[in-house]
C-alpha cells in the first residue's frame, strides 16, 4: 500500500520541482470531465513509464511489537519517462500546445541533462533520526564499476530526518578528464548507492539499479523548446567569454605597464652609457 503511496509522491515532487504553472493558473482547478479513451491510454502508458524508470528499497527493522522502517525510492529521469511526464501533465491539465512547451523547457532547465544525469530521491523515514549530511558522502552513482559523487542535490537532505523528504540530486553526464559520456552510446547499469551510515537501523548499504538502453536525449530537444534552451547555453557561454576578455585585458595592461617600466629604465640606461 505505502509502495503507491510513495510512487504518487515522486510524482507530486517532480511536478514542484519543475513547475512552472502561474501562481494564478496553478490555483484554478482542472474542470472535471469525461476521460475519452485516448486520455486513458496516455494515463496508462505514463503509469507504465513511471514503474519501468522508478526504483525502491524498503528495509524494516522489529523490536517487539514496534515496527520501524527506511523506504529509499528514486526515478530516474530517462527520455522516456520525461515525454511521457510532459504529455501527462499536459493531458491533465488541458494545455494548449504553448502552455505544454514552457512546462517542458523549464522542466529540461531544471533537469540539465545535457551535463548531468539527474534523480529524483525521495526518503520516508519512521525509525530514529538520520543525519546525512553531506548528503553527498551518502549517495555515489555507479557506472562501469566507478562511482561518482554528486555534482548538486538539495541542501535539505543535509537536515535531521523523521519523516519523509524528497528532491533533486545530480550527477557528472561527462568524465572530468576525458570528456566523454559516462554512459556509453549503448546504454549500460546505473547504480545509486546509499551509505548504511544514513540509518541505525540499516546493516547493508542500499543499491537501487537501472539497466539503460541505448538513450537519445537529443530527441528532447526539439522545436521551440530546443532554440530556447540554446539561447540560455549561448547567453551562459557570452558571459564566461567575456568574463574571461576582461581577465585577459587585465593582464595585457599589467604586462604592458611592466614593458613600460623596463623600456623607460633602458632608456635611462642607455642615456648614461
Amino acid at each position: 500500500m505505502r509502495m503507491k503511496k510513495t510512487a504518487a509522491i515522486l510524482l507530486a515532487a517532480v511536478f514542484a520541482s519543475v513547475c512552472v504553472l502561474s501562481a494564478g493558473f496553478a490555483a484554478e482547478k482542472t474542470p472535471k470531465v469525461k476521460e475519452s479513451k485516448q486520455t486513458k491510454q496516455l494515463r496508462s502508458n505514463f503509469q507504465s513509464v513511471m514503474h519501468r524508470w522508478i526504483r525502491s528499497s524498503d528495509k524494516k527493522y522489529e523490536e517487539g511489537s514496534q515496527t520501524s522502517y527506511v523506504e529509499v525510492q528514486a526515478v530516474y529521469f530517462s527520455p522516456d519517462y520525461i515525454e511521457a511526464h510532459v504529455q501527462d501533465q499536459a493531458q491533465k491539465n488541458l494545455w494548449t500546445q504553448q502552455e505544454m512547451e514552457d512546462y517542458k523547457y523549464k522542466y529540461l532547465q531544471t533537469l540539465q541533462l545535457d551535463k548531468m544525469i539527474p534523480f529524483l530521491v525521495y526518503i520516508d523515514n519512521s525509525a530514529s533520526s538520520m543525519h546525512m549530511a553531506p548528503f553527498d558522502n551518502i549517495v555515489k552513482m555507479r557506472i562501469g564499476g566507478k562511482t561518482y559523487k554528486a555534482v548538486d542535490y538539495d541542501k535539505r537532505f543535509n537536515f535531521r530526518l523523521m519523516g519523509e523528504i524528497e528532491g533533486l540530486v545530480f550527477f557528472p553526464r561527462y568524465d572530468e578528464k576525458t570528456g566523454k559520456p559516462l554512459l556509453s552510446e549503448n546504454g549500460g547499469t546505473v547504480q545509486l548507492e546509499f551509505n548504511s551510515f544514513m540509518s541505525p537501523i540499516l546493516r547493508n548499504n542500499i543499491t537501487l539499479i537501472w539497466s539503460v538502453g541505448k538513450e537519445d536525449i537529443n530527441r528532447l530537444y526539439a522545436g521551440k523548446t530546443a532554440a530556447r534552451l540554446e539561447s540560455d547555453r549561448l547567453v551562459e557561454r557570452l558571459g564566461r567569454l567575456k568574463k574571461d576578455k576582461e581577465a585577459l585585458d587585465a593582464k595585457a595592461g599589467t604586462i604592458q605597464q611592466e614593458i613600460n617600466t623596463i623600456q623607460k629604465r633602458l632608456d635611462d640606461l642607455q642615456k648614461n652609457m
